[in-house]
């Protein structure tokens, strides 16, 4: 596939995290009953007029400061026409000429290990729209089910530049992008509810030669899905070339069962649908003092966050990206750090990624259902830094902490008489014990055979019940052997 260059680019529906729709009073809580949150706006009866939705504007500007794109001081609506059953109004309102948002870049990670690579993908805009109604085909025989409950749930749609080569490239972006918008508080990032769905726009060409006809694949709602549909119609397009046949602009779903894109229709352009200012509503006007009062109540950003953490707690880029993937996990982590004291904040960052996460999954809890908090993961680690347990009893604690044993590390070492024993009299007078009873063992050391050493280490532990500084028995051992 080297001699082909593959070109994608991802427009991306996301649902804002409103509990009004976009242009009238109507819930956007998802699970009714059909057509029970769907008002008289919503369905279009004759007289009603649209109401802009501050909140879901406010969501818009968020996102705009987000990826360093320019909100537009002056947007205006559009009237997108086209004539489909769950769409009671015969049009659309969206942004067409004058988005809200315009511009900006976000920055993706791609690739594991000493393949990892940085990639930024520019964004063209992003725009405020409503969502349509739902028709149902697999409730009913011979006829279609439509429930306008989503019938005006806001989106803000965001369409990036042609600048992903891979379906890895895509992948990545689009998590990024999922957590970002989680992170900024603007959508719950549901994929199974559709609170986060891309559409993905694939082209391949020549190297050199003009850019490829693209097509579109429509309402992917799982990362998965989204990497097999490109890698499908990657291939598809290359195979359809290579046999003398043109690729035709157009619109195709992918089936997860056969994991192959289908046509649905050929691809419609802006001009097909008819756009017009909408009468109805007056421009968006933005001040800069609400993009200033809103960028003031904004989270430290998950990049400006990873670069601190890298900065403040010497992470490597790799620990700093995965701490930084989700705002809880990176306050957790903090939160931590301030518990443990900031000497600590490298085994706290382990201790977050391994055993924590471990035991999150094991359970199948979310972090915020974990019965360990931050403040104890944190007085846990303390007891490691100062040489009060070593690594493997604090597993033990972890245990201990998780099953709700104790409510401090500290009360859970006390109880358990779990101390480590540092008193080197005490480590001595055991080793000397150890030695006496394992003659075979020295022996074979003193024959130049270094596994002997390791299993004397380990008749020392275990006679210290694992309690010794392991640091100490070594050196101590090293000292009576020579």
């Amino acid at each position: 596939m080297s001699h082909w260059e593959v070109v994608i680019g991802i427009e991306t529906h996301t649902q804002l995290s409103t509990r009004s729709k976009i242009f009238s009073g109507a819930s956007t809580a998802f699970g009714a009953a059909p057509n029970t949150q769907a008002c008289a706006v919503d369905l279009a009866l004759p007289g009603v007029l649209p109401v802009l939705n501050r909140g879901a504007v406010e969501c818009a500007i968020r996102f705009g400061l987000a990826i360093g794109a320019e909100v537009a001081p002056k947007s205006v609506f559009a009237r997108k026409n086209y004539f489909y059953p769950d769409l009671p109004k015969g049009y659309q309102i969206s942004q067409f000429e004058l988005p809200v948002v315009v511009g900006g870049s976000l920055t993706i990670q791609v690739g594991q290990g000493d393949k990892a690579y940085e990639k930024r993908v520019r964004l063209t805009r992003a725009h405020l729209e409503e969502d349509a109604g739902k028709s149902l085909h697999e409730d009913f025989h011979g006829k279609s089910g439509i429930d306008l409950n989503r019938a005006g749930t806001p989106l803000l749609e965001i369409v990036t530049e042609p600048d992903m080569a891979s379906s890895a490239e895509a992948v990545a972006y689009a998590k990024a992008l999922h957590a970002l918008v989680r992170w900024i508080g603007i959508c719950d990032g549901n994929m199974q509810e559709g609170s986060f769905r891309c559409d993905a726009n694939v082209s391949v060409r020549r190297p050199g030669e003009p850019l490829g006809t693209r097509r579109e694949i429509k309402n992917l709602n799982s990362f998965r899905f989204l990497q097999q549909a490109i890698d499908y119609e990657i291939q598809w397009q290359i195979n359809e070339i290579e046999e003398g046949r043109k690729i035709q602009q157009a619109t195709v779903l992918f089936d997860p069962d056969t994991g192959e894109t289908r046509m649905m229709r050929s691809k419609e352009d802006a001009h097909d649908y008819r756009y017009f200012p909408d009468p109805d509503l007056l421009p968006l006007m933005i001040s800069r003092e609400w993009v200033e009062r809103t960028k003031a109540a904004m989270p430290e950003l998950p990049e400006a966050k990873k670069q601190r953490f890298m900065a403040d707690y010497g992470l490597s880029a790799y620990d700093a990206t995965a701490l930084t993937a989700a705002l809880d996990i990176a306050d957790f982590y903090e939160a931590a750090v301030v518990a443990a004291g900031r000497n600590a904040a490298k085994p706290c960052a382990n201790w977050v990624m391994v055993d924590l996460a471990g035991h999150l999954n094991k359970d199948e809890k979310e972090l915020a259902d974990s019965p360990v908090s931050a403040a104890q993961l944190g007085g846990l680690v303390a007891r490691i830094a100062d040489n009060t347990i070593s690594n493997n009893i604090a597993k033990k604690v972890f245990e201990a902490l998780w099953n709700g044993e104790g409510q401090t590390a500290d009360e859970i070492i006390e109880k358990q008489g779990l101390k480590q024993i540092t008193d080197t009299g005490a480590i001595e007078a055991l080793i000397d014990e150890v030695l006496a009873a394992n003659a075979a063992m020295v022996a074979e050391f003193k024959a130049g055979k270094e596994k002997a050493f390791n299993a004397l280490v380990g008749q020392a532990m275990k006679a210290t019940k694992g309690k010794a500084n392991p640091q100490q028995v070594n050196e101590l051992l090293k000292k009576k052997l020579s």
